[in-house]
């Protein structure tokens, strides 16, 4: 019997034995439905991008056919496509929305859907409400109502703003660039050469196995690209996930580079010439916090999941929104992550000073700051009923250290005397729950850790 089809966090993401053509052509009459009967948008363009999988372009041709039977007009990707392209694609064109047929970091036995609406931020479950209440097998209108597609060249009117909007002149800067096999090869490396960088091209091949290791850039996945900014004595390395929607950055004494700790060097970085508040996700480092305040600046958070973050961006005309996974958008461009510019930002970043002696700067003027992770195994639909139950034993201490406050904003955020804290909240992706840590001290976050383990299994 097959999962229902639901939109997570970013769309609707299961294996190819569960993503089919039928049910992609549901979702893509859902979709039309919506925009028809919802969003005022009978017979606009839509634009439709996919990624680097094998399965990819044949369900962007069906979505295709689904919205011109249905008397759309279709800007259909000339190629795979970063999604934060396919995202800026709408704005920079005026368009009614966009389809990308994505799995992002998933392995290649999966594939995926997300919606982005007209103002080419991540949809809000209003909108994914919606189109999962409109999904339906697929609803033709007669042949003389039918709109058009063609194909078209996303990629580049995409660089030429990128390359005006940040100003980079990166004739003195060598960097590695790893693509993962992902949709960000022969983008995100072409955009960097474009401002005159010096690269170096890892895993830039078309290869939808993505080389036997899923386009996840997190630490274990990219020792190579350590070792290559080291081979090539290189300034920074840059990888991107699937969709090119994230990014990973390495440094030269760092190594792998904790995001949170990116997120804290892009931040101060952009203060150094704009003004303006940080969002971020309830997970992420209070590291930012303290450079906002430091600078005047407020910091909202949010619900883990960009559409959140999106959101609090455009309510607060935020500087920079960004999330502890890698996702990270500006003002004045998409509120989409985008991993593409923010690899050129990170390179610009890195030209004018070395991205480590920034962050030796931060961590001095600010104080060390560390974070991990655990996953406790979690069937969806006991989620719900743990976290009930865990509002109802909440300590009054973990670890030896008072509980000062707890926020729900999702999940539950124990705040903790001495500034650290411990977070508990549901996957919006796996049969999980998420136990996350903050302190001054790697020691300090494995006794946290293990002190949240132990607070939740019981519960499960």
């Amino acid at each position: 019997m097959d999962e229902p089809i639901e939109f997570g966090t970013d769309g609707w993401r299961a294996e190819l034995s569960e993503f089919t053509t039928p049910r992609v052509r549901m979702v893509a009459q859902g979709i039309a439905d919506y925009l028809r009967e919802e969003a005022d948008h009978a017979g606009d363009t839509v634009a439709v991008g996919y990624d680097a999988r094998e399965t990819s372009p044949g369900f962007a041709a069906d979505v295709t056919e689904v919205l011109t039977s249905n008397g759309f007009n279709v800007l259909l990707a000339d190629r795979d496509c970063p999604t934060p392209i396919t995202a800026w694609t709408i704005k920079n064109r005026g368009l009614a929305g966009a389809v990308a047929i994505t799995a992002s970091h998933n392995p290649p036995e999966y594939n995926g859907i997300k919606f982005i609406p007209d103002d080419g931020a991540p949809a809000l479950p209003a909108v994914t409400e919606a189109i999962e209440s409109h999904l339906r097998e697929p609803d033709p209108l007669p042949p003389e109502e039918h709109g058009v597609h063609r194909e078209d060249d996303f990629v580049e009117p995409y660089f030429e703003n990128a390359i005006v909007m940040v100003d980079a002149h990166l004739t003195d800067l060598t960097v590695v660039y790893d693509g993962m096999h992902g949709s960000g090869r022969g983008v995100t490396d072409e955009l960097l050469e474009l401002a005159k960088a010096t690269v170096h091209r890892r895993r830039c091949d078309y290869d939808p196995t993505f080389g036997g290791t899923p386009p996840e850039p997190s630490a274990e996945n990219l020792e190579g690209l350590v070792e290559a900014v080291e081979e090539h004595d290189a300034d920074i390395g840059i990888a991107n996930d699937g969709d090119a929607d994230r990014i990973a950055v390495v440094t030269p004494e760092r190594g792998f580079l904790n995001e949170n700790l990116f997120f804290a060097a892009l931040y101060d970085y952009l203060l150094e010439f704009n003004d303006g508040p940080a969002v971020r996700s309830v997970s992420t480092t209070f590291l930012i916090d303290r450079i906002a305040e430091a600078h005047g600046e407020a910091v909202y958070e949010t619900p883990v999941g960009f559409k959140w973050i999106a959101q609090a961006m455009g309510e607060h005309d935020a500087l920079i929104g960004g999330e502890e996974s890698g996702g990270f958008s500006i003002r004045d461009h998409v509120r989409e992550k985008d991993g593409v510019l923010m690899a050129l930002l990170a390179a610009v970043m890195t030209a004018e000073r070395p991205i480590d002696d920034r962050i030796d700067d931060i961590l001095d003027t600010y104080g060390e700051i560390y974070q991990d992770r655990r996953s406790i195994d979690c069937p969806d639909d006991r989620k719900e009923p743990v976290v009930a139950d865990l509002s109802t034993q909440l300590p009054d201490s973990v670890a030896g250290l008072d509980v000062e406050d707890v926020n729900d904003v999702d999940g539950f955020k124990i705040l903790l005397e001495d500034g650290s804290w411990l977070l508990v909240r549901p996957s919006g992706t796996e049969p999980k729950l998420r136990v996350y840590a903050e302190s001054s001290s790697q020691e300090r976050i494995e006794t946290l850790l293990d002190a949240g383990v132990d607070l939740v299994e019981p519960l499960v």
